[in-house]
């Protein structure tokens, strides 16, 4: 069985954030989703897998002042604070923790997954996520997230995933969670493959 943490500290010690396949410059679907979410710049929100993505870099210019990075890599967040600098990287919380584990230091309005929840392959590890989810997304927060759409890859960095479409991954979050919108993203790899990525966007019923 594939030790999680020792697989990713292995990707992020031999592969610089922009050799990995779900690498992005400008992250615009999560950018455009975040956006339409509303939130005031002091809103806190937080970055699940967010590992060495460029994702921060942009809320950061855009303003957002209380965003936290959570990954099971200390490596891929030693790579994003290496990026933003030392005086950027200390203006964004850093948690090295397993997401399905996650015990959250604040309520957050806003959770941000692109990529964590479809290597979630086995049930107990989804309801480990989704519980971990909403003992952090306050009434009323915005929920996105973003997997490998049916017809895109089995497998990433040698782990085989789960696909869903949007009326799938919707269903596993219950009635709590009210389904706001949902995006096909057809995402090119830095070496010219394309990936399809289905986006969801939920808000959490007060």
């Amino acid at each position: 069985m594939v030790d999680p943490r020792r697989h990713w500290e292995q990707v992020y010690e031999t592969k610089t954030a922009d050799a990995v396949s779900w690498f992005q410059a400008r992250p615009n679907t999560s950018l455009a989703f975040i956006a339409d979410s509303g939130l005031s710049p002091d809103a806190p929100v937080i970055d699940v897998g967010g590992g060495a993505s460029t994702l921060v870099d942009h809320l950061l210019d855009l303003g957002y002042t209380n965003l936290s990075v959570l990954d099971i890599s200390a490596q891929a967040l030693a790579q994003a604070k290496a990026r933003l600098g030392a005086a950027r990287a200390r203006r964004v919380h850093w948690l090295v923790q397993d997401v399905t584990r996650f015990v959250p230091p604040q309520p957050y309005a806003l959770w941000h997954d692109r990529a964590v929840f479809h290597f979630l392959t086995d049930e107990a590890a989804r309801s480990a996520y989704l519980t971990a989810l909403r003992r952090s997304v306050a009434p009323g927060g915005t929920v996105i997230v973003a997997t490998f759409a049916t017809d895109g890859p089995t497998q990433c960095s040698g782990l085989k995933v789960t696909r869903y479409d949007a009326n799938t991954l919707n269903a596993l979050f219950g009635s709590e969670f009210e389904r706001m919108a949902t995006a096909r993203d057809m995402h090119v790899t830095p070496w010219g493959s394309i990936q399809a990525f289905t986006y969801l966007r939920l808000r959490r019923r007060e």
